[in-house]
């Protein structure tokens, strides 16, 4: 009976260590990234104009940014991807002691310009000094298509998943025998950013030729993966 008893018993630890390694899991995330190459661009410019009259100086401003305008439509570039993209007045005071004076008002005028033809976008930036501008804040890339990219980046980042549970296993001892649970932790399309945030004289932007290469951008996925191992 003693015998039948213990027998059991390692019968039993047998089938519960067999149990443990069947329920084994191994949980990791991974990542994939795909480059892809930019077909928009966003230019951010436009002007500041310093005057002792608001009234003047947003005149000025006017008279800049319509001419600007019509420069970039001459380039070819239609009017709906000419929007205004910030607009600033403010006060300039002039601190003398305890005695504060008005000394004028600067306005600023910003249009968000939208180039999808990618070699146009150093001539965008020279046409638009050429008429009168003298600030260019930034210029942003994009792509518009990026859902081929999408999915190869989430069979990497399965990929990416599968080849850190395969060495955890085989640390441990075990065999990824299969999948039991996977998550999407979302697709990412990451847009590139030139920040210039520079004023120009309107002869040096003439003479400047401007270069815009441009860039390539990542779609990044990411997920996470439970892996059966034995």
């Amino acid at each position: 009976m003693k015998k039948l008893t213990a027998l059991f018993i390692v019968l039993a630890l047998l089938f519960t260590a067999a149990a443990a390694l069947a329920d084994t899991k191994i949980t990791v995330s991974g990542t994939g990234e795909i480059p892809v190459s930019a077909d928009c661009a966003v230019v951010s410019l436009g002007v500041n104009i310093r005057e002792g009259d608001v009234l003047t100086a947003q005149q000025e401003a006017n008279r800049a940014t319509a001419a600007i305008r019509e420069a970039l439509s001459a380039l070819g570039i239609p009017q709906d991807c000419l929007n205004t993209d910030y607009l600033n007045v403010y006060v300039l005071y002039d601190y003398q002691g305890a005695e504060e004076k008005v000394s004028g008002y600067n306005v600023s005028s910003t249009l968000a310009v939208k180039v999808t033809d990618m070699d146009k976008v150093g001539p965008v930036i020279d046409a638009a000094f050429a008429a009168g501008a003298n600030t260019l804040n930034g210029i942003t890339f994009s792509a518009t298509d990026t859902e081929e990219a999408k999915a190869e980046a989430l069979k990497k980042a399965v990929a990416d998943a599968k080849a850190k549970a395969d060495v955890l296993a085989e640390a441990s001892g075990l065999k990824v025998t299969g999948i039991e649970i996977i998550s999407e932790g979302g697709t990412y399309s990451y847009e590139n950013s030139v920040s210039n945030f520079r004023t120009l004289g309107k002869e040096e932007a003439a003479d400047a030729g401007t270069v815009v290469q441009a860039a390539r951008l990542l779609v990044s996925a990411n997920v996470t993966v439970t892996f059966t191992a034995e």
